[in-house]
């Protein structure tokens, strides 16, 4: 005998400023696959200290090969997500990926209930998301970094000024 469906929702009223982020990293080389576990355990234990803003992280799974994992976050605000990729350990690891990805690429996808969206994708070496419909550019300029591909003024200090990537 049919059943009808329990259908929900959600008020996200008390949630204006809700930030959702998908992360995602994968193996680009066979040596990478150390890189890739070892982000994982890093990130496992910094969302376990609860950092201010962080309603939910949950883990994401995409696929085996190419070896590929994700994770799924919901933010209050974006002050507070930007407030944790600026601190310690979150700001050393990326600047240590930024130097050497350790043969693994890394994308984020940014969804803001206040409007806005954006993404990017580091040693990446097929689109994906958004880049698999909407063309992929060098993120240089305004597009460097995540508030600004948001549309949004930021006076944080960022993890890594363009000139610091790209000059030294």
């Amino acid at each position: 005998m049919p059943t009808r469906v329990t259908r929900q929702t959600v008020d996200l009223s008390a949630y204006p400023d809700l930030i959702v982020l998908y992360l995602g990293m994968r193996v680009n080389q066979l040596y990478g696959i150390r890189t890739f576990f070892s982000f994982g355990r890093k990130i496992s234990e910094s969302v376990a200290g609860k950092p201010d803003g962080l309603l939910l992280h949950e883990p994401v799974y995409y696929s085996f090969l190419p070896m590929n994992m994700g994770m799924r976050q919901y933010w209050r605000d974006l002050p507070s997500l930007l407030a944790f990729a600026r601190s310690e350990p979150h700001r050393e690891w990326w600047l240590d990926f930024l130097r050497d990805s350790g043969g693994t690429g890394f994308w984020h996808e940014t969804y803001s209930a206040r409007g806005g969206m954006e993404a990017v994708y580091d040693d990446v070496p097929q689109p994906l998301g958004f880049g698999r419909f909407a063309g992929i550019r060098r993120a240089r300029g305004p597009m460097f970094g995540s508030a600004a591909r948001l549309g949004r003024s930021d006076d944080g200090i960022p993890v890594l000024s363009e000139k610091e990537l790209y000059e030294s």
